[in-house]
């Protein structure tokens, strides 16, 4: 690099600069509920079989936090924060492994391998580093005995994400299948379990992922990405078991989720236990500060309104939590949490914005990947989860596009806690044109591949919609996999009313705006000034879904050094500096004068040949001097402010 010009600051650096006062704000509040309880592996009496032979890959960058993943700290953090009960086992760890090609499951059978199970095949954690489109996993695993299963409980596992489709055998027995790869499905084994107290269990999982010869939704995910491909837009698959597997003791008529409606609007809190048996008496009680604020009684599967006195509203800046404790009186109590906000689109300043708990707040955004040299779909550890968090809300950004992909329960925890506001993208589809050409009927995903499209689409929403730091649904990006656009974006209004949906984001790339949804969002990759600004006279809200774009490679920092690529490439950290500040200033000069909403930025980190990011992909460096984003963003957000003092 030239002398004299600013040079990237290490991830080291970043965090010297910022103290302890700012390693505190970057780090958040701590939400006290059993979220970050450990699991009973170390159950007295209950010792659980292991595996030997694992050893992870080299992959070709390695994060900060590579060398912490070992056998016994793969992830064991408690898997589902919303929906908390002091009893479970994580399951991850060693398995043996084996690629199938429709042979029967391995029952009874020693596997040749060894992968770290939640890390998908492909990467260099999992310990195999190689795609397979068919796999068996096999552990085995010992059910603590104060469990009392079969004894008034049931034992569920759980697997929170393999793609695609899955099967599941205990001792033998199936007990379960399930296709999609971005939600949770449970499986309740306690009728194939072996009777013998401490016997060794037998759990074994069959996956197969078509990638892109399927039609099931897959995000960016490309075999055709794999070395010695040079895909720019798409990266590395994903395959297999790649979010958490553990096991839960429950009683036989429990509590299966919660569904959790904040209403500020009547200072009040809905909560409906789901437990498919109505009319069960439950009662919920809402804490603060750890004291009680407000209960209510009722029954299952029907809502029940807490009234909360003097509420205390959840925004980026004050992110408060309610602690939630729901019960079948005399049966099964969770734990969870809830945060007071509401979203909405609203007239301010004679134009449509939108509106956070009554009040315009400019949502200034990151576009995030999710993706990991090291892990591809799965951080390291559960503080790199955080880092991705905590450092886009340290730069000055209140805002994270989800961009398609979907995230661990823990993350969207961590964005709760921590206060980042969160644009939920779904995963698209490898089907139709990429971007579409309109509605061309031919260049449509198949009817099968929309109707497991909507299915995942639906359970998405589903499993995430309690975590208040989600705002926003975006069902389709630039016309991928595009199709009934406005029946799309109507459905995810019917299933979930209390959101802003997001028709399609990049409506200019994807060659259509079919009315729908509650925002305009357009696309100005590249470009400075980002223009077009969006402009509506039909309610919907103005909001660019993506620009900048501007690229720099880091050498030592890179995927592929000998193949990168950015939309806007800049020749040194100087001048990344000076054009992010600049643009920074037009989207200031538009949410005072041209009433636009929100902004995302592309993108946060690096991803494989792409170098547009913020941080390396690594996340070893930022690119830009951190004072000045914060400062170019802090301005942002408080444009539309200043011209109301004008």
């Amino acid at each position: 690099m030239p002398a004299g010009h600013e040079r990237p600051i290490s991830r080291a650096g970043f965090l010297k600069g910022l103290g302890a006062a700012g390693l505190a704000a970057a780090a958040g509040p701590v939400l006290a509920t059993p979220a970050d309880a450990r699991s009973t592996t170390a159950t007295p009496g209950a010792r659980q079989p292991t595996e030997t032979g694992w050893r992870p890959k080299r992959p070709p960058l390695t994060t900060p936090w590579t060398d912490q993943v070992g056998p016994h700290t793969a992830l064991g953090e408690y898997p589902r924060p919303q929906l908390t009960r002091p009893d479970w086992l994580s399951l991850n760890g060693v398995w043996q492994f084996a690629a199938a090609a429709g042979q029967a499951p391995p029952i009874g059978t020693d596997l040749p391998e060894r992968i770290l199970v939640p890390y998908p095949v492909e990467s260099a954690l999992s310990g195999i580093m190689r795609h397979e489109s068919r796999m068996y996993y096999r552990r085995r695993f010992v059910v603590p005995p104060a469990w009392r299963i079969g004894a008034g409980n049931r034992l569920l596992v759980h697997l929170d994400a393999v793609d695609h489709e899955a099967t599941v055998w205990v001792n033998g027995t199936e007990v379960g299948s399930h296709r999609g790869g971005y939600d949770r499905f449970s499986v309740d084994v306690t009728d194939a379990l072996a009777a013998a107290p401490l016997a060794e269990q037998e759990l074994v999982v069959g996956a197969y992922d078509p990638t892109e010869a399927g039609v099931q939704p897959l995000g960016k995910q490309r075999v055709s990405a794999l070395p010695p491909g040079d895909q720019v837009l798409y990266y590395t698959p994903a395959s297999g078991i790649w979010q958490s597997v553990w096991a839960e003791p429950v009683p036989e008529v429990h509590i299966d989720r919660l569904r959790l409606v904040p209403r500020l609007a009547d200072s009040s809190i809905s909560v409906t236990a789901v437990v498919g048996r109505p009319g069960l008496p439950v009662r919920a009680t809402a804490y603060a500060h750890g004291h009680p604020v407000a209960t209510a009684t009722g029954t299952s599967d029907a809502e029940l309104r807490l009234p909360v006195p003097d509420p205390h509203p959840w925004t980026p800046d004050d992110p408060f939590l309610y602690r939630l404790v729901v019960e079948i009186v005399g049966g099964d109590r969770v734990g969870s949490y809830v945060g007071l906000r509401e979203v909405t689109v609203a007239e301010v300043g004679g134009a449509p914005h939108l509106v956070l708990n009554g009040r315009f707040v400019f949502q200034l955004s990151t576009l995030q990947q999710g993706f990991w040299p090291d892990g591809i779909y799965t951080p390291a550890t559960d503080a790199a989860m955080v880092f991705d968090i905590a450092h886009s809300k340290r730069l000055g950004f209140n805002t994270i596009r989800k961009h398609v992909k979907v995230e661990p329960d823990r993350w969207y925890f961590h964005a709760d806690r921590l206060g980042q506001l969160v644009w939920q993208d779904m995963p698209s589809t490898a089907t139709g044109s990429q971007p579409s050409n309109g509605n061309d009927p031919d260049r449509q995903p198949p009817d099968t591949g929309k109707a497991q499209y909507e299915r995942e689409l639906r359970r998405m929403i589903e499993q995430h919609r309690n975590h208040p730091s989600i705002v926003m649904w975006i069902p389709f990006n630039e016309g991928w996999g595009q199709y009934d656009i406005a029946r799309i974006a109507a459905l995810v209004k019917r299933w979930d009313p209390t959101r802003i949906v997001n028709e399609l984001s990049g409506a200019n790339v994807g060659h259509v705006d079919a009315g729908g949804g509650d925002v305009l969002d357009l696309h100005n990759i590249g470009f400075s000034p980002p223009e077009p600004v969006p402009s509506t006279s039909d309610g919907r809200a103005a909001v660019i879904g993506e620009f900048g774009a501007y690229g720099l490679a880091v050498d030592g920092h890179l995927w592929d050094p000998s193949h990168t690529q950015s939309p806007a490439p800049v020749p040194d950290a100087a001048t990344l500096n000076d054009r992010y500040v600049a643009i920074m200033g037009h989207i200031a000069e538009y949410a005072r004068s041209r009433s636009l909403s929100a902004a995302n930025y592309n993108l946060f980190e690096d991803v494989e040949h792409q170098v547009n990011g913020l941080h390396t992909y690594d996340r070893r460096v930022l690119k830009m001097d951190p004072a000045r984003v914060r400062a170019a963003n802090l301005a942002v957000l408080s444009a539309f402010d200043r011209r109301e003092r004008r």
